[in-house]
C-alpha cells in the first residue's frame, strides 16, 4: 500500500515493488495541492499492471480516517493481506513564518504527519493478526535541519521521524518494522512546478528548475542539485527487504550528503 501513489516517489516505489512480483493498493488526492489527476493515478496504475502487478488505485485523503479504513477493508477483501506499506504522500508550502497561514500549516502538517499517523493506524491491528509488516515512511533532509520559508514542512518532516521511532517501540515485538527514508531535493512535481520555483524567484516570469539548480545544489554536499525518485526508491525496496530484516526505528539518509552537516 501506498499513499501518494499517483506520481513522482510513489510512481517509483509502486513500479519497483510491481517487478519484484507485489500487487499494489494505491492512495492519492489533488484536494489540496494542485498538480495529480486521476490521469496520474490511472497511469501509475497501468505502469503496475505492465510489470506483472495487480492493482487496486483509489482516490482518498490521508487525512480522513475513514476513507484509509475503508480502502484497508477494500485492499484485504481483494488480495487478503498488506505486508508493506510506504507512507509517502506529502505537500510542501514555502512561507516565512511572520507571512504564513493557518490553513496552509494544517494542510501540510494534516497531509505530511497526521496523514503518516493516521496510515500506520489503518494497518497496525490487521498487521498484528499478521505477524508480520514492513513500514517505510518518507520524511526528508529538513526532517534533519531546518530552513528558511519551510516552518510548515520542516516541522511536519522532522515529526515523521519521531512517529516513525516511537511506533517502532510499539510494533517490534509484533515483528513489524518501522522506518523512514529522508531524502534530499528529489525531481518531483513537488518542487518542479511554478508554485515552489515562483517562490524562489518572485521577479521572474517563468522560472525552471535549472534556475533553481544552484540553490538547490547549496543543499546537497555532493555537486548534484537533485536526485531522481529512483535513488529513493533504492532506499525504500532496502528496507522492505529480507537485508533490513533487524532494522527498525531508523532513517535512512538519501540526501547527497547533505546528511554530512547534521548534528547527529
Amino acid at each position: 500500500m501506498i499513499t501518494g501513489g499517483a506520481r513522482g516517489m510513489g510512481r517509483s516505489h509502486a513500479v519497483a515493488l510491481a517487478s519484484e512480483g507485489a500487487n499494489l493498493v494505491l492512495v492519492d488526492s489533488w484536494s489540496i495541492y494542485p498538480g495529480a489527476s486521476q490521469h496520474d493515478l490511472d497511469l501509475t496504475q497501468q505502469l503496475v499492471e505492465e510489470h506483472g502487478g495487480k492493482c487496486l488505485a483509489r482516490r482518498a485523503d490521508v487525512r480522513d480516517t475513514d476513507a484509509l479504513a475503508a480502502l484497508v477493508d477494500e485492499a484485504q477483501d481483494t488480495f487478503g493481506r498488506i505486508d508493506i506499506l510506504v507512507a509517502n504522500a506529502g505537500v510542501a508550502a514555502t512561507e516565512s513564518i511572520q507571512v504564513a497561514r493557518r490553513d496552509v500549516w494544517d494542510g501540510v502538517i494534516g497531509t505530511n504527519l497526521t496523514g503518516v499517523f493516521n496510515a500506520l493506524r489503518a494497518v497496525a491491528l490487521l498487521m498484528i493478526e499478521q505477524g508480520y509488516l514492513r513500514i517505510v515512511a518518507i520524511s526528508s533532509m529538513m526532517g534533519r535541519m531546518g530552513g528558511p520559508a519551510v516552518s510548515a514542512y520542516a516541522a511536519s518532516k522532522w515529526g515523521v521521524i519521531g512517529l516513525v521511532k516511537s511506533a517502532a517501540q510499539d510494533l517490534a515485538h509484533f515483528g513489524i518494522t518501522v522506518n523512514a527514508v529522508a531524502p534530499g531535493n528529489v525531481d518531483t512535481p513537488m518542487i518542479n512546478n511554478l508554485g515552489f520555483l515562483g517562490a524562489l524567484f518572485p521577479d521572474r516570469e517563468t522560472p525552471t528548475l535549472a534556475d533553481a539548480a544552484p540553490f538547490l545544489q547549496s543543499m546537497h554536499l555532493q555537486p548534484q542539485a537533485f536526485l531522481e525518485p529512483a535513488d529513493v526508491t533504492a532506499a525504500v525496496m532496502f528496507l522492505v527487504g529480507e537485508g533490513a530484516t533487524h532494522m527498525t526505528g531508523a532513517v535512512l539518509d538519501v540526501c547527497a550528503g547533505a546528511s554530512a552537516r547534521f548534528t547527529a
